[in-house]
């Protein structure tokens, strides 16, 4: 099955799930994305599509409300399955796999058809009872490696940058999931280091992932909740505190725009007042700026900005 047609019929299954009542064939082509504007030729298409669905399994009901002409619709109730239950390692795969979903193509699309169709006058369910879930940014470089060596339940070794440590350690983890937390990435799983459980950032991670034993070889304890283990690692929300920068002036009017304060400085600079809790969120910020910003303090943003700039650089 091609793409376009995969797409059209997903499109076309979220659309007749979200509606309660009987949607025309002209509704249909009109809010959903694929099909063509002559009517013999979207006929063609919609009476393979139909089939399509029902040899797969969906349950393509038929009907009509009053005068109107034939609609279709799929019942909520006969399409969605019983309840499964799934082994931890199972439950822990599937819920990986929705997490990294990014087919931001398919979600613009499907969210365009609930658009149309309430702007014709189409009663909808809501769109989040669809269990369709934002995309969630997964670009750390050790993202992928992390996320194989689960799947395949292989150990793995890499460099971390701990904090406060002026340079990288060697890690060896049994790990057990890859989550996402206040929209950083964690993985969890054994240190064999120091034979405890261990939590760590993926940003923090510097240069390869690499296998460091057998596939199959590690064994996820029963029980395990790997979001429950990354979150009662976090500290507490940190205090709200004030980083002073310089701004090249004509330029950076991003962070102008944050700033609470911006003043004139020596030379070619402003100086800058910035208002931030999380001190690895503001130096990725600021580094987007590159030559146009300089950290002055406090001392632990300027050592993680000098951190970051070193680690792209090389």
């Amino acid at each position: 099955m091609s793409r376009r047609k995969t797409e059209r019929l997903l499109n076309l299954v979220v659309c007749l799930l979200a509606t309660r009542r009987y949607l025309t064939a002209e509704q249909i082509r009109q809010a959903v994305p694929g099909y063509p504007d002559g009517s013999e030729a979207f006929k063609r298409m919609f009476e393979r599509d139909k089939e399509e669905l029902r040899e797969l399994g969906v349950p393509l009901e038929t009907g009509s409300e009053g005068e109107e002409d034939t609609g279709y619709r799929i019942q909520r109730q006969a399409y969605e399955l019983p309840e499964i239950q799934l082994e931890p390692d199972e439950a822990a795969v599937l819920g990986l796999a929705a997490r990294v979903w990014q087919r931001a193509s398919l979600a613009e699309a499907a969210s365009g058809a609930l658009l149309k169709l309430r702007a014709a006058g189409v009663d909808t369910a809501e769109a989040a009872s669809l269990g369709i879930e934002p995309r969630v940014d997964t670009h750390e470089p050790a993202f992928p490696a992390l996320w194989r060596a689960v799947r395949d339940r292989r150990p793995v070794a890499f460099d971390y940058q701990g904090i406060g440590r002026s340079a990288p350690q060697r890690r060896h983890l049994e790990p057990w999931g890859v989550v996402s937390r206040r929209g950083r990435w964690y993985v969890a799983g054994h240190d064999r280091d120091r034979g405890q459980v261990r939590v760590f950032r993926l940003s923090r991670i510097l240069g390869t992932v690499s296998g460091d034993g057998p596939a199959g070889s590690v064994v996820v304890p029963d029980g395990v909740d790997v979001r429950e283990i990354v979150a009662a690692s976090g500290s507490p929300a940190p205090d709200r505190r004030t980083a002073t920068v310089r701004l090249r002036r004509g330029a950076a009017h991003g962070i102008r725009r944050w700033a609470a304060d911006v003043r004139p400085d020596e030379g070619e600079w402003d100086r800058a007042e910035l208002g931030f809790a999380d001190v690895d969120r503001l130096v990725d910020y600021l580094a987007g700026f590159a030559d146009d910003v300089v950290v002055i303090g406090p001392p632990d943003v300027r050592d993680a900005m000098i951190q970051h700039l070193k680690a792209v650089l090389a």
